[in-house]
C-alpha cells in the first residue's frame, strides 16, 4: 500500500488518509488547518499545541486562527508531535513524499 500526500487533497495520518475541508493557500493557513485536523477545535487542542512547543496561549491561538504562522523551534516541535503539520510542511516544500507501507 503506498501513501501519497497531494497539497490541498489529502493529509496522511497514521497509515490512513484525512481529507482537508480546505485548500491551503499559503503557510499560515496551512498551519492552522494541519493543527485543526491533527487536534480538533477545542480550547484542550490549543492546550495540546501549548504543552508540545512551550509556546503562549495567545500565540497558539494566532496559528490556529491561521493569523501566524509556528516559526523555527516551535514548528520542529509540533512537526515532532503532529504527522498532520509534518507533511504540511513536506507538501508546502514541494517535498511530496510516498511511502511503502510494507516496508
Amino acid at each position: 500500500m503506498k501513501m501519497r500526500v497531494k497539497m490541498g487533497t489529502v493529509v496522511p495520518k497514521v497509515g490512513t488518509f484525512v481529507h482537508l475541508v480546505e485548500e491551503p493557500t499559503d503557510y499560515r493557513t496551512a498551519m492552522a488547518l494541519a493543527l485543526h485536523e491533527e487536534l480538533g477545535e477545542t480550547h484542550r487542542a490549543i492546550k495540546m499545541a501549548m504543552r508540545w512547543t512551550g509556546a503562549s496561549e495567545r500565540t497558539v491561538k494566532y496559528w490556529f486562527a491561521g493569523e501566524r504562522g509556528p516559526s523555527g523551534d516551535h514548528l520542529i516541535a509540533l512537526a515532532r508531535h503532529s504527522d498532520a503539520v509534518l507533511f504540511v510542511v513536506l507538501a508546502l516544500a514541494g517535498r511530496h513524499i510516498v511511502e511503502d507501507a510494507d516496508g
